[in-house]
């Protein structure tokens, strides 16, 4: 017991140290560790397949939806950047360049890929020439380079993982559908796979992604308050047609400029979930993606030990069979309590246990990561018990967060109010805002916050900014975020 109580100690609490306990729990889970290049993490198999699991429900989303894979190269000519001003100026200082290869000195920088929009619209003018040829729907699944000056573990780092959605279109009204159209897929992955509530809205003018019209995000709250930007959906206009010469032929025998979206989520979702989730005990994963769905941990003297992993093994056979994640536990040198503390920390969202008496008496006993709920099934339906279980876990994560997130989301009316909300409590704030970035500027000075977007939906609309009292042109969501 003394070394099963240790164990759990090992995780410095979340009311300690949030930050502490968060890379307590990564490192200790396994999910990633550190490289030798700063900014940089390997991500452990249990890591990675996390993102295996985010990759397959978007894939299958993407398709459903008529987009393609494809993939771009990640070096990317210094002069492609400069035919978008607005573009490169919001990238500059993070790009990386080569300057050098083979030994020699390169007529032209080249920049590992911050983003594609530059090279896939290169493409995309030679690819397109009619309105036959639209749409394009492309999706690529890449690493980026973004040389982060702080960085932390899935959240920011310097090279990262990540999907990029790049579509042209005849026209604004069908690329602004598109854009809304993926930011809903993003909502629909981020809620029911990963078990996040977010808010989705419009980023605001100083807030959007260089170079886009507009910008729409999906923002998620953290245990410590603050926010994650979770996903982004961009319309750019013709912004990027013109700079690199996107036309096409109209039905009207016209040459038109495209219209294009790009969107995209990254290996920040990790950290997100990890953050959303996870408690003292460590991490708590949605079945969804969990790499492990069911631990099995036989239990019970050494003489019956053998009979009962028999029957666990026979029990196992049948739930991976039936395409659960499962894996079992039947180490000896271990106790059954160090067992259960391990992968409660490591967000197994069921465990499966199993005894000489349960084994006569044709039961098993399944506990839930998030409750706690001990519930003694038969083991002829022990299939249709662990999905009820998994199902239960899933819908229980995602009810636990949203509660969360309603708690700690507070209405002000005032910058003061604001500023004493920001310093004795946690969470998100809403609250008018006249549409001047002097104002917007202004609370990020005072209270650390950033304003994450204009939601759509709101519980009410603010009718005064909170900076200058003059009337209100959106009501915003700010708050202070990873």
């Amino acid at each position: 017991m003394s070394n099963d109580k240790q164990f759990v100690e090992e995780i410095t609490p979340q009311s300690e140290d949030f930050s502490r306990w968060y890379i307590d729990v990564i490192k200790k889970a396994e999910l990633m560790d550190y490289s030798p290049v700063r900014g940089c993490i390997v991500f452990r198999p249990d890591g990675f397949e996390i993102w295996e699991h985010i990759k397959e429900a978007m894939d299958v989303r993407f398709r459903e939806t008529g987009h393609r894979n494809a993939y771009f190269p990640m070096f990317i000519p210094e002069s492609f950047f400069q035919k978008e001003k607005e573009h490169v100026e919001g990238f500059n200082p993070e790009l990386p360049w080569v300057t050098e290869a083979g030994g020699e000195k390169l007529e032209e920088r080249l920049a590992i890929r911050p983003t594609s929009e530059t090279m896939i619209g290169h493409m995309y003018s030679k690819w397109i020439q009619s309105y036959r040829d639209l749409p394009v729907l492309i999706n690529q699944w890449a690493n980026v380079v973004r040389w982060e000056k702080r960085t932390l573990p899935f959240l920011r780092t310097s090279e990262f993982l990540w999907q990029e959605g790049h579509t042209a279109h005849e026209t604004e009204e069908e690329a602004r559908e598109e854009t809304m159209k993926m930011l809903e897929v993003y909502r629909e992955v981020i809620e029911e796979v990963l078990a996040i509530p977010v808010i989705t809205g419009q980023k605001t003018p100083s807030e959007k992604f260089a170079g886009a019209k507009d910008t729409f995000s999906l923002e998620a709250m953290m245990r410590d308050g603050r926010a994650v930007q979770a996903g982004t959906s961009h319309y750019m206009g013709t912004n990027f047609a013109v700079a690199f010469d996107i036309k096409y032929l109209s039905r009207e025998n016209n040459l038109e400029f495209a219209h294009t979206t790009s969107w995209g989520t990254s290996t920040r979702l990790i950290g997100a979930l990890i953050m959303v989730h996870g408690d003292d005990r460590g991490l708590a994963l949605p079945p969804k993606v969990a790499p492990t769905q069911v631990i099995m941990v036989p239990i019970g003297p050494p003489k019956k030990r053998d009979a009962v992993i028999a029957r666990a093994d026979e029990l196992f056979a049948e739930l991976k069979q039936a395409g659960v994640r499962v894996k079992m536990d039947d180490r000896s040198d271990v106790s059954p309590g160090w067992k259960f503390n391990e992968y409660e920390m490591r967000g197994v969202p069921v465990r499966l246990e199993i005894g000489p008496r349960d084994m006569e008496n044709g039961v098993c006993v399944l506990v839930s990561r998030i409750s706690g709920e001990k519930k003694i099934v038969q083991q002829d339906n022990l299939l249709e018990e662990v999905h009820a279980m998994l199902a239960q876990v899933q819908q229980e994560m995602f009810d636990r967060a949203k509660n969360f997130m309603e708690e700690n989301f507070y209405s002000v009316d005032t910058l003061d109010e604001m500023k004493t909300l920001m310093e004795e409590k946690r969470g998100f704030t809403l609250a008018g805002w006249c549409g001047s970035e002097e104002c917007e500027d202004k609370v990020k000075e005072v209270t650390g916050a950033t304003s994450r977007n204009i939601p759509f939906k709101t519980t009410e609309q603010k009718t005064t900014c909170l900076c200058c009292g003059k009337p209100a042109k959106h009501t915003v969501v700010f708050a202070r975020a990873y």
